[in-house]
């Protein structure tokens, strides 16, 4: 039976291909690009057709300025469509045909074969894929498979800049990887420079909550690397909780009263599920000091199918406000949102991130109901 799936999947292949003639680009010009798993991989230069696999992997093709290319979808990018900038900017997306289900249950599974066919794609982008399984479904697919990676999950790695300038020599995009890179090292240099010499004593004590690990979570769920707390050196009090989980802490109630921060920040992605928590539990959450003085503030989706730079950024531009005010006279969140969107994905999306979390920053809403 195994045998005769096998035969008739390259029968399949043979047939998918046949309808999707090559250009002379996509079927003469080649080369051997290294991809993260350090596979040397023998793809077309600057390919017609691509699909996007993992998470993250499409946010970085339209990084790039070629959605275009994109022939394929997850299910998973169609089922949430808020709360991701790329997706919010790119609605002709959702009208592709699916390339798998995708989701965290994928990782570094075998993909849907059959979608992938039936998408003809030239190459294949696929995040957070050990090599064993890319040459596998490379052999089987006869489809060029390019490993890329955010680097540790969950977290802001600069080896995302690796999968950036990966990608980008396969689709004939170097310069608008440097661009993207540039710009994303520029928004960092800014921020840090604008909270340098900050005394420790001054910095109030900070916590965020509700941050999405393979699916939304409550309050508990934190970050020691929290990217927007680190570029703007906030005081975070989850780095005095030990974790087994990368950079991902798990806190049990107790030792969030024990920690009992001076503000607390909410992610989006978590923000109904504290809610809900919040009806169920006021006593919980009215003995912590930033529930009970009102000082909970609410903050767009930092891990949503990985980590959202751009939404990073902006989040990061919003708590400096915050916690430094005068450092950031200048800043207006909602503007500084937009124009970091505007760069990384083609659109200013703010509107549609507010319409679905509200203002950036703002006060949680079911403290003030």
């Amino acid at each position: 039976m195994k045998k005769l799936s096998t035969f008739v999947l390259c029968l399949s292949l043979a047939f998918v291909w046949s309808a999707f003639p090559k250009t002379s680009s996509a079927a003469e010009k080649t080369f051997v690009v290294t991809d993260m798993v350090q596979r040397r991989v023998e793809a077309p230069f600057d390919p017609e057709r691509i699909v996007c696999l993992g998470p993250g992997a499409l946010r970085l093709i339209v990084y790039l300025q070629a959605k275009n290319k994109v022939v394929g979808v997850e299910d998973t990018e169609k089922k949430n469509p808020g709360g991701r900038p790329y997706w919010l900017a790119s609605p002709e997306l959702a009208k592709l045909p699916r390339c798998g289900p995708g989701g965290p249950a994928s990782i570094n599974k075998k993909p849907d074969l059959e979608a992938l066919l039936a998408c003809a794609p030239d190459v294949i982008f696929v995040t957070y894929m050990d090599a064993a399984m890319a040459d596998s479904v490379q052999k089987t697919l006869g489809i060029p498979t390019v490993v890329i990676s955010y680097g540790m999950f969950a977290t802001f790695d600069t080896k995302v800049y690796d999968a950036i300038r990966t990608a980008a020599k396969v689709l004939n995009r170097e310069e608008r990887a440097d661009k993207v890179v540039e710009t994303i090292e520029s928004l960092r240099t800014d921020l840090q420079n604008r909270v340098a010499g900050i005394s420790d004593d001054d910095k109030p004590g900070v916590y965020v909550g509700g941050i999405g690990y393979r699916g939304a979570k409550g309050l508990e769920s934190t970050e020691h690397r929290y990217t927007p707390f680190e570029w703007v050196d906030a005081n975070n009090l989850a780095l005095k909780v030990e974790s087994s989980i990368d950079s991902h802490v798990f806190l049990d109630k107790e030792k969030l009263l024990e920690l009992d921060p001076d503000i607390v920040f909410v992610d989006g992605g978590g923000l109904a599920l504290v809610e809900e928590d919040y009806k169920k539990k006021p006593e919980f959450y009215t003995a912590l000091t930033a529930f009970k003085q009102g000082r909970v503030r609410t903050l767009y989706p930092y891990n949503f199918y990985t980590t959202n730079i751009g939404t990073a950024a902006a989040d990061a531009y919003a708590i400096g406000k915050i916690l430094y005010k005068d450092r950031f006279e200048d800043v207006d969140p909602e503007k500084k949102a937009d124009e970091i969107y505007t760069f990384l994905v083609g659109a200013p999306v703010y509107q549609g991130m507010k319409k679905d979390y509200g203002v950036i920053g703002q006060v949680a809403p079911f403290l003030t109901k």
